[in-house]
Protein backbone atom coordinates (compact mmCIF):
# COMPACT_ATOMS: atom_id res chain seq x y z
CA UNK A 1 0.00 0.00 0.00
CA UNK A 2 3.00 2.30 0.45
CA UNK A 3 3.24 2.27 -3.36
CA UNK A 4 0.09 4.38 -3.55
CA UNK A 5 0.69 7.82 -4.93
CA UNK A 6 -0.73 10.83 -3.02
CA UNK A 7 -3.71 11.15 -5.35
CA UNK A 8 -4.76 7.51 -4.87
CA UNK A 9 -4.33 7.81 -1.13
CA UNK A 10 -6.39 11.01 -1.00
CA UNK A 11 -9.19 9.40 -3.03
CA UNK A 12 -9.33 6.37 -0.74
CA UNK A 13 -9.10 8.49 2.40
CA UNK A 14 -12.03 10.65 1.32
CA UNK A 15 -13.98 7.56 0.38
CA UNK A 16 -13.46 6.20 3.91
CA UNK A 17 -14.71 9.49 5.34
CA UNK A 18 -17.81 9.30 3.17
CA UNK A 19 -18.43 5.76 4.39
CA UNK A 20 -18.22 6.90 8.03
CA UNK A 21 -20.48 9.87 7.29
CA UNK A 22 -23.00 7.58 5.62
CA UNK A 23 -22.92 5.47 8.78
CA UNK A 24 -23.70 8.56 10.86
CA UNK A 25 -26.52 9.76 8.60
CA UNK A 26 -28.16 6.34 8.79
CA UNK A 27 -27.92 6.45 12.59
CA UNK A 28 -29.47 9.89 12.92
CA UNK A 29 -32.28 9.12 10.46
CA UNK A 30 -33.28 5.88 12.15
CA UNK A 31 -32.75 6.85 15.81
CA UNK A 32 -35.77 7.08 18.07
CA UNK A 33 -34.44 9.52 20.69
CA UNK A 34 -33.93 13.26 20.36
CA UNK A 35 -30.55 12.81 22.03
CA UNK A 36 -29.22 11.08 18.92
CA UNK A 37 -31.53 12.50 16.25
CA UNK A 38 -31.45 16.17 17.27
CA UNK A 39 -28.55 16.69 19.68
CA UNK A 40 -26.10 14.36 17.87
CA UNK A 41 -24.73 12.98 21.14
CA UNK A 42 -23.01 10.19 19.26
CA UNK A 43 -19.86 8.91 17.61
CA UNK A 44 -19.32 6.74 14.52
CA UNK A 45 -16.10 5.23 13.24
CA UNK A 46 -14.46 2.59 11.06
CA UNK A 47 -11.70 0.30 12.41
CA UNK A 48 -9.17 -2.07 10.85
CA UNK A 49 -8.89 -5.73 11.86
CA UNK A 50 -6.63 -4.86 14.81
CA UNK A 51 -9.18 -2.49 16.31
CA UNK A 52 -7.33 0.70 15.27
CA UNK A 53 -9.71 3.54 14.41
CA UNK A 54 -9.00 4.77 10.88
CA UNK A 55 -11.68 7.43 10.44
CA UNK A 56 -14.62 8.98 12.26
CA UNK A 57 -17.77 10.60 10.97
CA UNK A 58 -18.26 14.34 10.52
CA UNK A 59 -19.74 15.04 13.93
CA UNK A 60 -19.62 13.44 17.34
CA UNK A 61 -18.38 14.27 20.81
CA UNK A 62 -14.79 13.58 21.99
CA UNK A 63 -16.27 11.85 25.03
CA UNK A 64 -17.76 9.25 22.71
CA UNK A 65 -15.27 9.15 19.84
CA UNK A 66 -12.04 8.75 21.74
CA UNK A 67 -13.25 6.30 24.42
CA UNK A 68 -14.92 4.28 21.65
CA UNK A 69 -11.60 4.21 19.79
CA UNK A 70 -9.48 3.26 22.80
CA UNK A 71 -12.18 0.88 24.05
CA UNK A 72 -12.18 -1.23 20.88
CA UNK A 73 -9.43 -3.40 22.36
CA UNK A 74 -11.84 -4.51 25.08
CA UNK A 75 -14.28 -5.82 22.45
CA UNK A 76 -11.54 -7.69 20.61
CA UNK A 77 -10.28 -9.18 23.86
CA UNK A 78 -13.75 -10.38 24.84
CA UNK A 79 -14.54 -11.68 21.34
CA UNK A 80 -11.43 -12.53 19.31
CA UNK A 81 -12.03 -12.67 15.53
CA UNK A 82 -12.15 -16.47 15.44
CA UNK A 83 -15.18 -16.47 17.78
CA UNK A 84 -17.30 -14.20 15.57
CA UNK A 85 -19.58 -15.08 12.65
CA UNK A 86 -21.37 -13.03 9.96
CA UNK A 87 -24.37 -11.28 11.51
CA UNK A 88 -22.79 -10.94 14.97
CA UNK A 89 -23.09 -7.55 16.69
CA UNK A 90 -21.48 -6.70 20.03
CA UNK A 91 -22.66 -4.23 22.67
CA UNK A 92 -21.71 -2.83 26.07
CA UNK A 93 -22.40 0.14 28.28
CA UNK A 94 -19.80 -0.76 30.92
CA UNK A 95 -18.36 2.64 31.97
CA UNK A 96 -14.83 1.27 32.36
CA UNK A 97 -14.85 -0.29 28.89
CA UNK A 98 -15.81 2.72 26.76
CA UNK A 99 -17.51 6.06 27.42
CA UNK A 100 -17.62 6.29 31.19
CA UNK A 101 -21.33 6.06 32.10
CA UNK A 102 -24.05 3.42 31.84
CA UNK A 103 -26.20 5.68 29.67
CA UNK A 104 -23.74 5.30 26.78
CA UNK A 105 -24.15 2.19 24.64
CA UNK A 106 -21.32 1.25 22.30
CA UNK A 107 -22.25 -1.13 19.46
CA UNK A 108 -19.50 -2.81 17.41
CA UNK A 109 -19.99 -4.89 14.27
CA UNK A 110 -17.39 -7.03 12.46
CA UNK A 111 -17.37 -6.67 8.67
CA UNK A 112 -17.13 -10.02 6.91
CA UNK A 113 -15.96 -10.57 3.36
CA UNK A 114 -16.92 -14.15 2.87
CA UNK A 115 -15.82 -15.79 6.10
CA UNK A 116 -13.00 -13.33 6.81
CA UNK A 117 -13.22 -10.21 9.00
CA UNK A 118 -11.86 -7.23 7.08
CA UNK A 119 -12.72 -4.47 9.56
CA UNK A 120 -15.17 -3.22 12.16
CA UNK A 121 -17.70 -0.44 12.51
CA UNK A 122 -18.61 0.99 15.88
CA UNK A 123 -20.78 3.73 17.27
CA UNK A 124 -21.50 5.12 20.71
CA UNK A 125 -24.75 6.85 21.67
CA UNK A 126 -26.30 8.27 24.80
CA UNK A 127 -29.40 6.24 25.66
CA UNK A 128 -32.47 8.25 26.70
CA UNK A 129 -32.76 6.13 29.85
CA UNK A 130 -31.04 3.11 31.37
CA UNK A 131 -33.06 2.69 34.56
CA UNK A 132 -31.77 3.15 38.09
CA UNK A 133 -31.90 6.71 39.33
CA UNK A 134 -32.83 9.34 36.79
CA UNK A 135 -29.53 10.56 35.39
CA UNK A 136 -28.02 12.83 38.03
CA UNK A 137 -25.04 12.97 40.37
CA UNK A 138 -26.86 11.73 43.46
CA UNK A 139 -25.85 8.06 43.34
CA UNK A 140 -23.07 6.72 45.55
CA UNK A 141 -22.33 3.55 43.52
CA UNK A 142 -22.55 2.67 39.86
CA UNK A 143 -25.07 -0.03 40.78
CA UNK A 144 -27.62 2.69 41.58
CA UNK A 145 -27.23 4.35 38.20
CA UNK A 146 -28.96 1.78 36.03
CA UNK A 147 -28.56 -1.42 34.07
CA UNK A 148 -24.94 -2.35 33.31
CA UNK A 149 -24.42 -4.57 30.26
CA UNK A 150 -21.04 -6.33 29.91
CA UNK A 151 -19.56 -6.87 26.45
CA UNK A 152 -21.89 -9.40 24.86
CA UNK A 153 -23.76 -10.14 21.66
CA UNK A 154 -26.65 -7.88 20.72
CA UNK A 155 -27.16 -9.98 17.57
CA UNK A 156 -26.00 -13.58 17.14
CA UNK A 157 -25.61 -14.54 13.45
CA UNK A 158 -28.27 -12.00 12.53
CA UNK A 159 -30.75 -12.93 15.27
CA UNK A 160 -31.50 -10.32 17.96
CA UNK A 161 -30.59 -11.26 21.52
CA UNK A 162 -34.22 -11.20 22.66
CA UNK A 163 -33.38 -12.09 26.26
CA UNK A 164 -31.06 -9.09 26.56
CA UNK A 165 -33.61 -6.80 24.91
CA UNK A 166 -36.32 -8.02 27.27
CA UNK A 167 -34.09 -7.19 30.23
CA UNK A 168 -33.39 -3.73 28.82
CA UNK A 169 -37.07 -3.03 28.17
CA UNK A 170 -38.00 -4.13 31.68
CA UNK A 171 -35.44 -1.84 33.32
CA UNK A 172 -35.80 1.48 31.52
CA UNK A 173 -38.42 4.22 31.57
CA UNK A 174 -38.30 4.71 27.79
CA UNK A 175 -38.26 1.15 26.39
CA UNK A 176 -39.27 2.03 22.84
CA UNK A 177 -36.71 4.80 22.49
CA UNK A 178 -33.87 2.95 24.21
CA UNK A 179 -34.32 -0.33 22.33
CA UNK A 180 -35.16 1.54 19.13
CA UNK A 181 -31.83 3.34 19.32
CA UNK A 182 -30.02 0.01 19.76
CA UNK A 183 -31.57 -1.20 16.51
CA UNK A 184 -30.59 2.10 14.85
CA UNK A 185 -27.02 1.66 16.10
CA UNK A 186 -26.96 -1.84 14.62
CA UNK A 187 -28.43 -0.68 11.30
CA UNK A 188 -25.96 2.15 10.81
CA UNK A 189 -23.04 -0.24 11.28
CA UNK A 190 -24.57 -2.47 8.62
CA UNK A 191 -24.83 0.52 6.27
CA UNK A 192 -21.17 1.33 6.87
CA UNK A 193 -20.15 -2.31 6.32
CA UNK A 194 -22.00 -2.47 3.01
CA UNK A 195 -20.32 0.70 1.74
CA UNK A 196 -16.89 -0.47 2.89
CA UNK A 197 -17.24 -3.74 0.99
CA UNK A 198 -18.30 -1.81 -2.11
CA UNK A 199 -15.22 0.37 -1.72
CA UNK A 200 -12.94 -2.65 -1.40
CA UNK A 201 -14.40 -4.17 -4.53
CA UNK A 202 -14.07 -0.92 -6.45
CA UNK A 203 -10.39 -0.47 -5.52
CA UNK A 204 -9.52 -4.19 -5.60
CA UNK A 205 -8.51 -4.24 -1.94
CA UNK A 206 -8.07 -7.62 -0.28
CA UNK A 207 -7.56 -5.92 3.09
CA UNK A 208 -7.91 -2.39 4.45
CA UNK A 209 -5.08 -2.88 6.96
CA UNK A 210 -2.32 -1.63 4.61
CA UNK A 211 -4.44 1.45 3.83
CA UNK A 212 -5.04 1.92 7.55
CA UNK A 213 -1.30 1.69 8.23
CA UNK A 214 -0.59 4.42 5.70
CA UNK A 215 -3.31 6.75 7.04
CA UNK A 216 -2.45 6.13 10.69
CA UNK A 217 1.32 6.48 10.21
CA UNK A 218 0.90 9.75 8.31
CA UNK A 219 -1.41 11.10 11.04
CA UNK A 220 1.08 10.12 13.74
CA UNK A 221 3.93 11.70 11.82
CA UNK A 222 2.01 14.95 11.35
CA UNK A 223 1.04 15.03 15.03
CA UNK A 224 4.64 14.52 16.10
CA UNK A 225 5.80 17.22 13.69
CA UNK A 226 3.37 19.61 15.36
CA UNK A 227 4.62 18.68 18.83
CA UNK A 228 8.22 19.29 17.76
CA UNK A 229 7.32 22.92 17.10
CA UNK A 230 6.65 23.42 20.80
CA UNK A 231 9.36 24.25 23.32
CA UNK A 232 10.27 21.34 25.57
CA UNK A 233 9.32 21.82 29.20
CA UNK A 234 6.82 21.22 31.99
CA UNK A 235 3.69 23.35 32.15
CA UNK A 236 1.11 23.23 34.94
CA UNK A 237 -2.34 24.66 35.55
CA UNK A 238 -5.45 24.01 37.62
CA UNK A 239 -9.17 24.66 37.32
CA UNK A 240 -12.05 24.13 39.72
CA UNK A 241 -15.47 22.53 39.34
CA UNK A 242 -18.46 23.13 41.60
CA UNK A 243 -18.39 19.43 42.46
CA UNK A 244 -21.31 18.00 44.41
CA UNK A 245 -20.74 18.20 48.15
CA UNK A 246 -17.50 20.16 47.78
CA UNK A 247 -15.48 21.79 44.96
CA UNK A 248 -13.28 19.59 42.80
CA UNK A 249 -9.71 20.52 41.90
CA UNK A 250 -8.38 19.50 38.49
CA UNK A 251 -4.62 19.80 38.37
CA UNK A 252 -2.63 19.07 35.21
CA UNK A 253 1.05 18.99 34.29
CA UNK A 254 1.89 18.83 30.59
CA UNK A 255 5.41 17.73 29.69
CA UNK A 256 6.62 18.34 26.15
CA UNK A 257 9.52 16.04 25.30
CA UNK A 258 10.56 16.35 21.66
CA UNK A 259 7.85 14.46 19.69
CA UNK A 260 5.83 13.18 22.66
CA UNK A 261 3.53 14.83 25.16
CA UNK A 262 2.87 13.52 28.65
CA UNK A 263 -0.25 14.70 30.47
CA UNK A 264 -0.45 13.92 34.18
CA UNK A 265 -3.35 14.79 36.47
CA UNK A 266 -1.57 14.10 39.76
CA UNK A 267 -2.72 16.54 42.43
CA UNK A 268 -6.37 16.44 41.36
CA UNK A 269 -9.05 15.72 43.95
CA UNK A 270 -9.67 12.15 45.08
CA UNK A 271 -12.67 10.35 43.65
CA UNK A 272 -16.01 11.59 44.93
CA UNK A 273 -18.66 9.75 46.91
CA UNK A 274 -21.16 11.00 44.30
CA UNK A 275 -21.71 10.40 40.59
CA UNK A 276 -19.23 12.87 39.13
CA UNK A 277 -16.27 10.50 38.86
CA UNK A 278 -14.39 9.97 35.60
CA UNK A 279 -12.97 6.68 34.31
CA UNK A 280 -9.51 6.69 32.74
CA UNK A 281 -10.87 5.96 29.26
CA UNK A 282 -12.90 9.20 29.35
CA UNK A 283 -10.00 11.18 30.83
CA UNK A 284 -7.73 9.97 28.04
CA UNK A 285 -10.42 10.85 25.49
CA UNK A 286 -10.73 14.52 26.40
CA UNK A 287 -7.02 14.97 27.16
CA UNK A 288 -5.93 13.56 23.79
CA UNK A 289 -8.62 15.60 22.02
CA UNK A 290 -7.36 18.77 23.68
CA UNK A 291 -3.81 18.13 22.52
CA UNK A 292 -4.85 17.51 18.93
CA UNK A 293 -7.00 20.65 18.95
CA UNK A 294 -4.12 22.70 20.34
CA UNK A 295 -1.22 21.28 18.34
CA UNK A 296 -2.54 19.97 15.01
CA UNK A 297 -6.29 20.40 14.57
CA UNK A 298 -6.03 19.53 10.87
CA UNK A 299 -4.61 16.05 11.55
CA UNK A 300 -7.19 13.29 10.92
CA UNK A 301 -8.66 11.96 14.14
CA UNK A 302 -7.55 8.34 14.31
CA UNK A 303 -5.19 5.93 16.06
CA UNK A 304 -2.16 7.84 14.82
CA UNK A 305 -3.26 11.09 16.48
CA UNK A 306 -3.43 9.33 19.87
CA UNK A 307 -0.02 7.65 19.87
CA UNK A 308 2.18 10.66 20.75
CA UNK A 309 -0.09 11.64 23.67
CA UNK A 310 0.40 9.80 26.95
CA UNK A 311 -2.17 10.38 29.71
CA UNK A 312 -1.93 9.37 33.38
CA UNK A 313 -3.96 10.02 36.51
CA UNK A 314 -3.57 8.48 39.98
CA UNK A 315 -5.80 5.46 40.58
CA UNK A 316 -8.61 6.44 42.92
CA UNK A 317 -8.54 10.08 41.87
CA UNK A 318 -11.49 11.99 40.40
CA UNK A 319 -10.05 11.38 36.90
CA UNK A 320 -9.23 7.67 37.31
CA UNK A 321 -11.90 6.32 39.62
CA UNK A 322 -12.08 2.77 40.86
CA UNK A 323 -15.12 0.54 40.72
CA UNK A 324 -17.82 0.72 41.91
CA UNK A 325 -17.67 4.52 41.89
CA UNK A 326 -20.74 6.40 40.68
CA UNK A 327 -20.03 7.96 37.28
CA UNK A 328 -23.33 9.08 35.73
CA UNK A 329 -22.41 12.78 35.54
CA UNK A 330 -18.76 12.27 34.62
CA UNK A 331 -18.99 14.88 31.87
CA UNK A 332 -19.33 17.62 34.49
CA UNK A 333 -15.69 16.98 35.40
CA UNK A 334 -14.31 15.57 32.14
CA UNK A 335 -15.36 18.58 30.08
CA UNK A 336 -13.01 20.78 32.11
CA UNK A 337 -9.92 18.95 30.85
CA UNK A 338 -9.33 20.90 27.60
CA UNK A 339 -9.52 24.24 29.45
CA UNK A 340 -7.12 22.94 32.08
CA UNK A 341 -4.69 21.74 29.40
CA UNK A 342 -5.02 24.96 27.37
CA UNK A 343 -4.27 26.95 30.52
CA UNK A 344 -1.10 24.92 31.03
CA UNK A 345 0.00 25.25 27.39
CA UNK A 346 -0.68 28.99 27.08
CA UNK A 347 3.00 29.94 27.65
CA UNK A 348 4.11 27.40 25.04
CA UNK A 349 1.53 28.46 22.46
CA UNK A 350 1.17 32.25 22.78
CA UNK A 351 -1.64 33.64 20.67
CA UNK A 352 -2.85 30.18 19.63
CA UNK A 353 -5.28 29.13 22.41
CA UNK A 354 -8.61 30.49 23.53
CA UNK A 355 -9.64 31.71 26.97
CA UNK A 356 -11.65 29.54 29.32
CA UNK A 357 -15.06 28.36 28.08
CA UNK A 358 -18.30 27.38 29.79
CA UNK A 359 -16.91 23.83 29.50
CA UNK A 360 -19.46 21.24 30.73
CA UNK A 361 -22.61 20.98 28.65
CA UNK A 362 -25.78 21.37 30.70
CA UNK A 363 -27.75 18.14 30.41
CA UNK A 364 -31.24 18.38 31.88
CA UNK A 365 -33.94 15.74 32.12
CA UNK A 366 -37.60 16.69 32.52
CA UNK A 367 -40.24 14.20 33.61
CA UNK A 368 -44.00 14.59 33.96
CA UNK A 369 -47.31 13.25 32.72
CA UNK A 370 -49.34 14.18 29.67
CA UNK A 371 -52.49 16.03 30.80
CA UNK A 372 -54.68 14.40 28.12
CA UNK A 373 -53.72 10.77 28.72
CA UNK A 374 -51.90 10.65 32.06
CA UNK A 375 -49.04 8.76 30.41
CA UNK A 376 -45.52 9.41 31.71
CA UNK A 377 -43.15 11.60 29.74
CA UNK A 378 -39.39 12.11 29.79
CA UNK A 379 -37.22 14.34 27.61
CA UNK A 380 -33.52 15.23 27.71
CA UNK A 381 -32.51 18.79 26.83
CA UNK A 382 -28.96 20.00 26.22
CA UNK A 383 -27.95 23.60 26.85
CA UNK A 384 -24.52 25.13 26.27
CA UNK A 385 -22.76 28.29 27.33
CA UNK A 386 -20.22 30.44 25.51
CA UNK A 387 -16.71 29.60 24.37
CA UNK A 388 -13.68 31.66 25.31
CA UNK A 389 -12.41 34.59 23.29
CA UNK A 390 -9.55 33.95 20.87
CA UNK A 391 -6.45 35.89 19.88
CA UNK A 392 -8.14 37.24 16.75
CA UNK A 393 -11.86 36.55 17.22
CA UNK A 394 -14.63 36.73 19.78
CA UNK A 395 -15.83 33.58 21.47
CA UNK A 396 -18.86 31.78 20.09
CA UNK A 397 -22.26 32.28 21.70
CA UNK A 398 -24.11 29.25 23.06
CA UNK A 399 -21.73 26.82 21.39
CA UNK A 400 -20.63 23.57 22.95
CA UNK A 401 -16.91 23.11 23.59
CA UNK A 402 -15.32 20.67 24.13
CA UNK A 403 -18.47 18.62 23.53
CA UNK A 404 -20.12 19.58 20.26
CA UNK A 405 -23.70 18.53 21.02
CA UNK A 406 -26.52 20.51 19.48
CA UNK A 407 -29.44 22.09 21.28
CA UNK A 408 -32.95 20.75 20.90
CA UNK A 409 -35.41 23.16 19.21
CA UNK A 410 -38.22 24.41 21.43
CA UNK A 411 -40.79 22.98 19.01
CA UNK A 412 -39.32 19.49 19.43
CA UNK A 413 -39.15 19.77 23.22
CA UNK A 414 -42.78 20.88 23.47
CA UNK A 415 -43.92 18.15 21.07
CA UNK A 416 -42.24 15.35 23.02
CA UNK A 417 -42.98 16.50 26.57
CA UNK A 418 -45.73 18.42 28.41
CA UNK A 419 -43.49 21.42 29.02
CA UNK A 420 -43.24 24.92 27.61
CA UNK A 421 -40.01 26.77 27.01
CA UNK A 422 -41.00 30.23 28.16
CA UNK A 423 -37.69 31.91 27.33
CA UNK A 424 -34.55 31.18 25.34
CA UNK A 425 -32.44 34.27 24.83
CA UNK A 426 -28.81 35.34 24.95
CA UNK A 427 -27.66 36.54 28.38
CA UNK A 428 -26.58 40.14 27.97
CA UNK A 429 -23.14 40.84 29.57
CA UNK A 430 -22.46 37.13 30.22
CA UNK A 431 -19.47 36.99 27.87
CA UNK A 432 -16.18 37.94 29.54
CA UNK A 433 -14.90 41.38 28.56
CA UNK A 434 -11.73 41.50 26.50
CA UNK A 435 -10.15 42.80 23.33
CA UNK A 436 -12.00 39.78 21.97
CA UNK A 437 -15.15 39.11 23.95
CA UNK A 438 -16.09 35.75 25.41
CA UNK A 439 -19.14 33.98 23.97
CA UNK A 440 -22.50 34.50 25.66
CA UNK A 441 -24.54 31.99 27.60
CA UNK A 442 -28.30 31.87 27.27
CA UNK A 443 -31.24 32.47 29.54
CA UNK A 444 -33.85 29.69 29.47
CA UNK A 445 -37.02 29.13 31.43
CA UNK A 446 -39.28 26.07 31.50
CA UNK A 447 -42.79 25.43 32.84
CA UNK A 448 -45.08 22.42 32.88
CA UNK A 449 -48.27 22.06 30.85
CA UNK A 450 -49.59 19.29 33.07
CA UNK A 451 -51.66 19.32 36.24
CA UNK A 452 -49.44 16.90 38.14
CA UNK A 453 -46.02 17.15 39.68
CA UNK A 454 -43.07 17.23 37.32
CA UNK A 455 -39.31 16.95 37.85
CA UNK A 456 -36.02 18.30 36.59
CA UNK A 457 -32.57 16.74 36.91
CA UNK A 458 -30.11 19.59 36.24
CA UNK A 459 -26.60 18.32 35.50
CA UNK A 460 -24.89 21.69 35.40
CA UNK A 461 -21.65 23.31 36.57
CA UNK A 462 -19.83 26.66 36.69
CA UNK A 463 -22.37 28.14 39.09
CA UNK A 464 -19.51 28.84 41.53
CA UNK A 465 -16.33 29.03 39.42
CA UNK A 466 -16.15 31.33 36.39
CA UNK A 467 -14.49 30.68 33.03
CA UNK A 468 -11.19 32.51 33.24
CA UNK A 469 -10.01 35.11 30.75
CA UNK A 470 -6.62 35.01 29.02
CA UNK A 471 -3.96 37.68 28.41
CA UNK A 472 -5.81 40.25 30.51
CA UNK A 473 -9.33 39.21 29.52
CA UNK A 474 -12.07 39.16 32.12
CA UNK A 475 -13.96 36.05 33.30
CA UNK A 476 -17.34 35.06 31.93
CA UNK A 477 -20.52 35.21 33.99
CA UNK A 478 -21.45 32.37 36.32
CA UNK A 479 -24.22 29.98 35.36
CA UNK A 480 -27.52 29.99 37.23
CA UNK A 481 -29.98 27.27 38.25
CA UNK A 482 -33.16 28.55 39.88
CA UNK A 483 -36.54 27.18 40.86
CA UNK A 484 -39.19 29.89 41.17
CA UNK A 485 -36.42 32.45 41.11
CA UNK A 486 -34.46 30.89 43.99
CA UNK A 487 -30.98 29.48 43.43
CA UNK A 488 -30.77 25.77 44.21
CA UNK A 489 -28.04 23.14 44.34
CA UNK A 490 -27.72 21.47 40.93
CA UNK A 491 -26.98 17.81 40.08
CA UNK A 492 -30.01 16.59 42.10
CA UNK A 493 -33.53 15.57 41.06
CA UNK A 494 -36.25 18.05 42.05
CA UNK A 495 -39.97 17.27 42.07
CA UNK A 496 -42.11 20.39 41.65
CA UNK A 497 -45.70 21.60 41.60
CA UNK A 498 -47.28 22.24 38.18
CA UNK A 499 -46.98 26.04 38.32
CA UNK A 500 -43.25 25.99 39.12
CA UNK A 501 -40.77 27.77 36.85
CA UNK A 502 -37.25 26.46 36.22
CA UNK A 503 -34.47 28.79 35.06
CA UNK A 504 -31.30 27.27 33.60
CA UNK A 505 -28.87 29.94 32.48
CA UNK A 506 -25.52 28.56 31.21
CA UNK A 507 -22.35 30.63 31.80
CA UNK A 508 -20.34 32.78 29.43
CA UNK A 509 -16.81 32.30 28.15
CA UNK A 510 -13.81 34.30 29.28
CA UNK A 511 -12.46 37.26 27.35
CA UNK A 512 -9.10 37.40 25.53
CA UNK A 513 -6.87 40.46 25.87
CA UNK A 514 -7.38 43.70 27.79
CA UNK A 515 -10.96 45.04 27.48
CA UNK A 516 -9.60 48.58 27.01
CA UNK A 517 -8.07 47.43 23.71
CA UNK A 518 -11.39 46.49 22.15
CA UNK A 519 -12.41 48.60 19.18
CA UNK A 520 -15.16 51.00 20.37
CA UNK A 521 -17.10 50.26 17.18
CA UNK A 522 -17.06 46.56 18.09
CA UNK A 523 -18.44 47.48 21.51
CA UNK A 524 -21.10 49.58 19.80
CA UNK A 525 -22.07 46.59 17.65
CA UNK A 526 -22.28 44.44 20.79
CA UNK A 527 -24.67 46.95 22.38
CA UNK A 528 -26.81 47.13 19.24
CA UNK A 529 -26.99 43.32 19.11
CA UNK A 530 -27.86 43.04 22.79
CA UNK A 531 -24.63 41.22 23.68
CA UNK A 532 -23.46 44.03 25.98
CA UNK A 533 -25.58 46.54 27.88
CA UNK A 534 -24.90 50.28 27.69
CA UNK A 535 -23.89 50.12 31.35
CA UNK A 536 -21.63 47.13 30.67
CA UNK A 537 -19.97 48.94 27.78
CA UNK A 538 -18.88 51.75 30.10
CA UNK A 539 -18.10 49.57 33.11
CA UNK A 540 -16.18 46.78 31.37
CA UNK A 541 -14.79 48.41 28.22
CA UNK A 542 -14.62 52.12 29.01
CA UNK A 543 -16.81 52.86 25.99
CA UNK A 544 -19.59 55.41 26.43
CA UNK A 545 -22.61 54.67 24.22
CA UNK A 546 -25.36 57.27 23.79
CA UNK A 547 -28.91 56.35 22.80
CA UNK A 548 -30.10 59.12 20.49
CA UNK A 549 -33.62 57.89 19.78
CA UNK A 550 -36.86 58.43 21.68
CA UNK A 551 -36.60 56.78 25.10
CA UNK A 552 -40.23 55.61 25.02
CA UNK A 553 -40.02 54.28 21.47
CA UNK A 554 -40.82 50.60 20.98
CA UNK A 555 -38.52 50.49 17.96
CA UNK A 556 -34.78 50.91 18.58
CA UNK A 557 -32.65 50.86 15.45
CA UNK A 558 -28.84 50.64 15.12
CA UNK A 559 -28.68 54.27 14.04
CA UNK A 560 -30.16 55.26 17.41
CA UNK A 561 -26.86 54.36 19.12
CA UNK A 562 -23.52 56.14 18.87
CA UNK A 563 -20.10 56.15 20.58
CA UNK A 564 -19.34 59.30 22.54
CA UNK A 565 -15.68 59.56 21.49
CA UNK A 566 -14.66 62.27 23.96
CA UNK A 567 -16.29 60.61 26.95
CA UNK A 568 -14.83 57.25 25.89
CA UNK A 569 -11.32 58.66 25.67
CA UNK A 570 -11.65 60.19 29.12
CA UNK A 571 -13.09 57.02 30.66
CA UNK A 572 -10.52 54.74 29.05
CA UNK A 573 -7.70 56.84 30.45
CA UNK A 574 -8.71 55.45 33.85
CA UNK A 575 -8.30 51.88 32.55
CA UNK A 576 -4.53 52.24 32.08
Amino acid sequence: MSSLNPIQLEVMWNRLLSVANEQQVALMRTAFSTIVRESQDLACGVFDTRGFMIAQSLTGTPGHINPMATGAKHFLHAYPPETLRPGDVLVTNDPWMTAGQVNDFTVMTPVFRGQTIVGYFANCCHAPDIGGRVLSAEAREVYEEGLRVPIMKLFDRGEPNHELLKIVRANVRTPDETVGDLYAQTSCNAVGARSLLQMMDEFNLESIDPLADEIISRSERAMRDGIRQLPNGRYSHEVWSDGFEEPIRICVTVTIADADIYIDFAGSSPQSSRGINVVMNYTHGYASFAMKAAVSPEVPHNEGAFRPVHVTAPAGSILNCKEPAAVASRHLIGHFLPSAIFGALAPALPGKLMAGSADPIWLNIYRGTWPQTGKPSQVTVFLVGGTGGRAVKDGLNTTGFPSGVAGVPAEVIETLAPVVQMQRTLRTDSGGAGQFRGGLGQATQMRSRGADQWSVSPMVDRTQFVAQGLEGGQPGALGEFKINGESRQPKMVYWMEPDTTVDLNPPGGGGYGAPGQRDPQAVLADVVNGYVSIEGAARDYGVVIRFTGELDSLVRLPEHYAVDAAATQELRSTFE
